[in-house]
């Protein structure tokens, strides 16, 4: 695996917007139910906690969810779309061939190194490709049909301060707020689409 890529000057006011909030960072976007616990919550994506969608008519449902959550939390302002591969740049896999026709636009932000395991083998570079938008309802359904099919390694938007985070998947969408009222409002408003459990999970 050859060394982390330079950082893309773009970037870099988000790179030091990431370590200020957390100096280990960046996270991966699975883990941030945990790093942010108190601000978190998670929405299902499609009704009775179904985890895929099997035909078009749920696959409509799924993405007006993610777009009405994405709306709350973005419209009329900018974003930075975040797509997560493990591959090297330089050495694509089939699977990065994938993420980058979905995510044209990203180009490397940061890396993260995983090397948890005791054994080398299962020491993982994770990078990070992101570019930044104007955020407009269905301007990323190819990339949320994709999170929603587990067809990307991971996948998250963020507004410019990095306080509000949505990251999709395939079942639904863990959402980060700045404060634990506004999480508390927006559990509130879309409380048909919350988890049965008393955890939220």
């Amino acid at each position: 695996m050859s060394g982390p890529l330079p950082p893309d000057p773009a970037h870099e006011r988000l790179t030091r917007l990431w370590q200020a909030h957390r100096p280990a960072g960046p996270w991966l976007p699975w883990d941030l139910k945990a790093v942010y616990e108190d601000r978190w919550v998670r929405f299902h994506s499609l009704p009775e906690s179904k985890r895929y969608a099997q035909d078009e008519a749920e696959y409509a449902v799924l993405l007006d969810r993610y777009n009405t959550v994405l709306d709350e939390l973005f419209a009329g302002g900018e974003v930075y779309v975040v797509t997560i591969d493990w591959a090297d740049p330089a050495e694509p896999t089939q699977w990065s061939h994938h993420r980058r026709a979905l995510h044209p636009e990203g180009t490397v932000w940061t890396t993260l190194d995983k090397t948890d395991d005791p054994d080398p083998e299962f020491h993982t570079r994770w990078y990070f490709h992101a570019d930044r938008r104007r955020w407009r309802r269905g301007c990323a359904d190819a990339l949320l049909r994709a999170a929603a099919d587990e067809g990307l390694p991971g996948v998250f938007f963020t507004d410019p301060d990095l306080t509000r985070i949505h990251h999709p998947y395939d079942g639904g969408a863990d959402v980060v707020l700045p404060t634990p009222e506004e999480r508390d409002r927006l559990r509130a408003r879309h409380s048909a689409w919350l988890s049965a459990h008393p955890s939220g999970y």
